[in-house]
């Protein structure tokens, strides 16, 4: 199961709000790019697809494709700022590596 702290929880409502789509659907799905082998990546969706694992967490809707599912297990969202903005941070502990911005990560073989 996907974790969602307050904050981020927080972040992903603004970003619905802003967008105009608060009964919007939370896509999470794991995509290859970034400074490793793969990224997380956010979409908003109104209404899910054939096959969809779907969640509701902290009044978030989410979706999960089915070829995603094991990839995301156990994966923790935070949201955060510093100095230089604001971004989610991801917490997978079926990851053998993550890169230094926090958003690319290598997978368990």
């Amino acid at each position: 199961m996907i974790q969602i702290t307050p904050s981020a929880a927080q972040e992903i409502k603004r970003i619905q709000r802003s967008r105009q789509a608060t009964d919007s659907y939370l896509r999470i799905t794991v995509q290859s790019g970034g400074c490793l082998d793969y990224i997380y990546q956010f979409s908003l969706d109104s209404q899910p697809q054939s096959g969809d694992r779907q969640e509701t967490i902290r009044n978030i809707n989410i979706l999960i494709p089915p070829g995603d599912a094991e990839q995301l297990k156990d994966l923790s969202i935070d949201y955060s700022e510093d100095l230089m903005g604001g971004s989610f941070r991801f917490k997978n502990p079926h990851t053998t590596k993550t890169c230094n911005c926090g958003q690319s990560f290598q997978k368990e073989p």
